[in-house]
């Protein structure tokens, strides 16, 4: 009989489907659906600081200074609520794990804000520090910084699990996460999505591009999972991007990843297909002759095998010298 139980940053799910922040968790019904269709985890909708910094300083242009100033207090304390509300309906609905979910770039405005989280009720929570670096004086490194001062600050005030979901713009992800752990993160997922732009070029105005991930997607999950379970093995993995079925969920695990989260294919498929996802991955446990998942998580990371290169080199010339 197969397990499908795994531990995800402390918390004990069900199977490792986690179903990623999006309009899919933004509701306490539609949370209890996805329960029902059988996610093992759930990341709610964010609550992004720089929406709120943006409304907040739009009402502080006011002419009276007192009301812009009471204006702004409003549309933070309003953001706060309505999110505490969806923690507090969401888990009187659900018994799986519900992970809040902060998308920010500041260390300064959300140590109480995670503190209140944590007492409506969250699980767990997720941070999103997902932003590029332009500025033409940058410092190197103070990206990186970033993640550990906004972590550092967090887990001050919290004693649930905190996870940082990385961006693929970083030049050695195996540092960072190296330094998370030593700041207290209990799991990384690798990799948040950017916003995908595009051109019209017959109204030359932007747009956007691609709103869903694809399976090549997962590529790029799955060499830094394999990398960094190996060189950091002490904190947890998960991978997001390019997970549309069950041997994806396979591979993620065989890489070192403990659960994956998903979006683009519940959008596509419906919440249904998570059992679907399940199904595949336990019909290939029996097959392998796996009952649990630790039996063969890690199993293909860079320690496991070996080897390095078929995850840090690209190999450009071998694999395009092998095709006729």
């Amino acid at each position: 009989m197969t397990q499908l139980k795994t531990s995800f940053a402390g918390l004990s799910l069900r199977n490792p489907v986690i179903i990623s922040s999006s309009s899919l968790t933004n509701s306490a019904e539609k949370n209890k659906k996805l329960e029902l269709a059988g996610a093992g985890a759930i990341v709610l909708k964010s609550v992004f600081e720089e929406q709120i910094m943006m409304q907040a300083h739009h009402m502080a242009t006011y002419d009276s200074p007192e009301a812009g100033d009471y204006l702004s207090t409003y549309v933070r304390s309003h953001a706060i609520k309505e999110y505490i509300d969806l923690i507090q309906e969401t888990k009187r609905l659900c018994t799986i794990p519900i992970i809040a979910s902060i998308n920010c770039f500041s260390s300064s405005e959300w140590t109480d804000f995670a503190r209140t989280m944590q007492d409506a009720g969250a699980d767990a929570l997720e941070l999103n520090i997902l932003s590029l670096q332009t500025e033409k004086e940058y410092q190197y490194g103070a990206f990186e910084q970033r993640h550990i001062d906004i972590l550092s600050s967090v887990k001050k005030h919290v004693s649930i699990p905190v996870i940082i979901k990385l961006g693929t713009n970083l030049t050695n992800p195996i540092a960072l996460i190296n330094q998370l752990y030593a700041n207290g993160a209990a799991a990384v997922v690798l990799f948040n999505r950017f916003y995908q732009p595009d051109i019209n070029i017959e109204t030359k105005s932007y747009s956007s591009g691609e709103v869903f991930s694809h399976p090549s997607d997962l590529a790029n999950g799955l060499r830094w999972t394999a990398i960094a379970s190996a060189q950091v093995p002490q904190i947890d993995y998960a991978i997001s991007g390019g997970v549309h079925d069950g041997k994806a969920m396979v591979k993620a695990i065989l890489a070192g990843a403990s659960a994956v989260e998903v979006c683009s294919v519940i959008y596509q498929k419906g919440e249904n297909f998570i059992e679907s996802m399940t199904e595949e991955l336990s019909e290939w446990m029996k097959k392998q002759g796996y009952n649990t998942i630790s039996e063969f998580k890690s199993e293909m990371n860079a320690l496991s095998t070996g080897e390095s290169n078929p995850f840090e080199r690209t190999q450009f010339m071998k694999y395009f010298s092998s095709k006729e």
